[in-house]
């Protein structure tokens, strides 16, 4: 039997998207949606050496030898962050690696992992921006606006690269084994090539307003690329994809 989506392979091995910036391809994920659907999502995690030679590794995948291996090669992991709250399972298997790195929580990831009965000990807190241990390499600030999930969002200032979970999903059409969900994701309004954020989460933004600065704020930075936790990365024209896809953010504009 074949599986619902054909993956961003080869998996577990470290795929370089700019200088000192990585990405890993992981397996399968199904995510609930309304109407009782559980949708097959393909997965991705950021690595980014920092200055001081440290290891910044953004919603870590499920890690096996392989991984490991190619990660101890490049230097020694310090920071094993969540970027929102549905973005944490796999982080207590690199805990066990890696002990000494401090684990970062998103707003409301510790009462939905306690909610998922899986165990989890955070370290400390994202902030409204980037702490110390990391400002010089990488800018981060929350998206504001909704009630339900705030993700905190970063940008690589090195390689241009603005770093997503979940506030753009780009799922390609062609990867999905069957027709079904390729047509899913195309009405829900995440498919290549004009992904956008899950309808669900997005309409639940009801603080437009809040909403609308934090996006001036990520325009602001100007991104050449986009790293995106599932579907189809951009790595190239990422401000132009970015108004493209917060549209619906536009006084008057839902889709």
């Amino acid at each position: 039997m074949s599986a619902p989506i054909h993956l961003y392979r080869p998996l577990h091995t470290l795929k370089p998207f700019g200088s000192n910036i990585w990405i890993a391809d992981g397996g399968i994920v199904r995510m609930a949606f309304p109407l009782g659907l559980s949708i097959p999502f393909s997965t991705r995690m950021t690595v980014i050496r920092l200055a001081d030679g440290g290891l910044w590794c953004h919603s870590p995948i499920e890690p096996n030898p392989e991984l490991l291996s190619r990660i101890n090669a490049l230097g020694e992991v310090r920071h094993l962050v969540s970027p929102n709250r549905i973005h944490y399972a796999h982080i207590p298997a690199w805990q066990k690696h890696y002990p000494q790195a401090t684990a970062w929580a998103s707003l409301g990831v510790r009462e939905r992992a306690a909610a998922q009965r899986i165990a989890v000990a955070f370290d400390a807190d994202l902030g409204s921006s980037a702490p110390a241990q990391w400002a010089d390499d990488i800018a981060q600030l929350p998206f504001l606006g909704s009630p339900v999930m705030t993700e905190t969002v970063f940008f690589h200032r090195a390689s241009r690269t603005l770093i997503l979970a979940d506030l753009i999903e780009n799922f390609e059409p062609a990867k999905f084994s069957n027709r079904f969900w390729a047509q899913v994701m195309k009405w829900v309004g995440i498919a290549e090539p004009d992904g956008k954020t899950p309808p669900d989460w997005r309409a639940t933004f009801l603080n437009r307003a809040a909403a609308r600065e934090s996006l001036a704020q990520i325009l602001a930075w100007q991104p050449d690329k986009i790293i995106l936790a599932h579907g189809r990365c951009y790595e190239t024209n990422g401000t132009a994809e970015l108004r493209r896809a917060f549209r619906w953010l536009q006084p008057n504009q839902s889709k």
